[in-house]
Formats: C-alpha cells, sequence, structure tokens
C-alpha cells in the first residue's frame, strides 16, 4: 500500500493577526451591546431570550481573544 503525505505551510503575519483582532473586537462589541439591548425584552419573547442566553456561546472565546489582543500589545510596549 502506498501513501503519499502532502503538507501545507501557512506564515501569518503580525499585519494579519492584527487585523482579524480587530474584527474580532468589533464582533464583541457588537454582541455585548446587543445581548444588553435585548435583555429587556427578554421576558417577552421566546426567540429574543433564547438569544440573550445563548450568546455567551460566541462572547466568550471573544473575550478570550481580546484578553489576548490586550495581553500581546502589554508584552510588546515593554
Amino acid at each position: 500500500m502506498i501513501s503519499t503525505v502532502t503538507t501545507t505551510t501557512t506564515t501569518v503575519t503580525t499585519a494579519q493577526v492584527m487585523a482579524y483582532s480587530i474584527i474580532a473586537v468589533i464582533s464583541l462589541i457588537a454582541f455585548l451591546a446587543l445581548k444588553e439591548i435585548l435583555s429587556s425584552e427578554a421576558d417577552k419573547s421566546h426567540r429574543i431570550g433564547a438569544f440573550v442566553k445563548g450568546s455567551n456561546v460566541a462572547i466568550v472565546p471573544l473575550l478570550l481573544v481580546f484578553a489576548a489582543v490586550v495581553i500581546y500589545k502589554v508584552v510588546t510596549i515593554l
């Protein structure tokens, strides 16, 4: 049996990381604002309540990315 393995190497630049981190921070702000705005209407509609409860699925990873960006910026300044 003969098998072939192909390896692909991807190089990510600092500019690309910063561009994606800006997108992540903007998304985090949007999700937090949307959750805050819709939380007052959560008891009136089942769908809005489900969105407010389920939005943590997106917010928590974006918070981790935000923390990583802040730590990276602090380390590069020092």
